[in-house]
């Protein structure tokens, strides 16, 4: 009897492994399984699975990736630059930017219940980034396309907070 137990375990995880390696999701379980369910009982992971992703919501996604993606090559630009496009406050704003933008795409990719709150806060770091650019800007067009995309991507993230608050 061991034997058999031991070759089902060595089954059950080489095809778990197999369908991991393959890209299959098993984020699909609960919905076929709901699907295919006649039974009663209601189990809250099953109904969460049921909550899409709006067209909104994957707008702010890719404007908080692309502005993410900004904000980095403009650090690099502006320490080129430098003398005030090289200030550490500047830089350490770009750097918080960048890294909320992405925290920001991270809670609403997998549609965390406080995304609302990270877009809060994502909203005002890039407006006091667009405003901090502005002061720096000049001629630049890098910093002036980073001052358009961070404006871009607080209106969006603004609005996400906003949707959830209402």
């Amino acid at each position: 009897m061991p034997a058999i137990n031991t070759i089902s375990r060595r089954l059950f995880l080489s095809t778990g492994a197999s369908l991991v390696a393959t890209g299959a999701s098993f984020m699909i379980l609960p919905k076929a399984y709901a699907a295919s369910s006649s039974g009663s009982q209601e189990q809250p992971w099953l109904i969460q699975q049921e909550h899409h992703t709006s067209d909104e919501m994957k707008k702010c996604i890719q404007l908080c990736r692309d502005c993410h993606a900004m904000c980095t090559q403009t650090i690099a630009h502006c320490l080129k630059l430098g003398g005030r496009h090289a200030a550490p406050d500047h830089i350490r704003l770009f750097e918080d930017c960048a890294q909320m933008c992405a925290t920001a795409a991270d809670y609403m990719v997998r549609e965390s219940p406080f995304h609302d709150r990270i877009c809060r806060v994502c909203s005002d770091l890039c407006k006091q980034c667009a405003k901090d650019c502005e002061q720096v800007a000049g001629d630049d067009q890098m910093v002036k396309q980073c001052i358009e995309m961070c404006r871009n991507c607080a209106g969006s993230c603004e609005r996400m907070a906003s949707k959830v608050a209402a």
